[in-house]
């Protein structure tokens, strides 16, 4: 039996219902989540904003690519922490000005525990910024990600 190709393009649907000015209830395939802002701008604090949302997007993009990345050099990690620092000018949201950039820089910390050899992660580092979609998107934005990679033996 021949082995089924993956799609190399393919649509994505979402659906939200909008209970309140600030709150989305989304819906994707059967997971639900809700993007929402904090009580002190009037929103219900049930979920992260959605600033916060895209941040957490290149947290998580970065987590699954680095992943798979490391796999396909049949490398081994014991674990990851991944943390980001980024500056967010918020006169755009606040209806000041238009602003281009609204991440004018983001701050990202990968911290990895492996039996490999630190050197063996150069390769990984390029692969990351080749094929995570989501950091593509924000660096095309105009924004510049710094990644500071620590690898310590795992």
């Amino acid at each position: 039996m021949a082995e089924a190709k993956a799609k190399t393009e393919v649509t994505m649907k979402m659906t939200a219902s909008c209970p309140h000015h600030s709150r989305a209830d989304l819906s994707v395939r059967d997971v639900e989540s809700v993007i929402d802002e904090p009580t002190e701008r009037g929103g219900t604090n049930l979920g992260m904003t959605p600033t916060e949302t895209m941040v957490a997007a290149l947290i998580g993009c970065t987590n699954v690519i680095t992943n798979k990345i490391i796999h396909s050099y049949d490398m081994k990690i014991d674990g990851m922490d991944i943390d980001v620092e980024a500056q967010f000018d918020r006169r755009g949201v606040s209806l000041l000005e238009d602003i281009q950039v609204p991440f004018p820089s983001m701050i990202l910390n990968i911290n990895i525990k492996s039996p490999n050899d630190p050197a063996d992660f150069d390769k990984v580092k390029v692969d990351l910024q080749k094929f995570c979609p989501i950091a593509k998107v924000i660096r095309e934005s105009g924004t510049v990600i710094t990644e500071n990679w620590n690898i310590s033996k795992g």
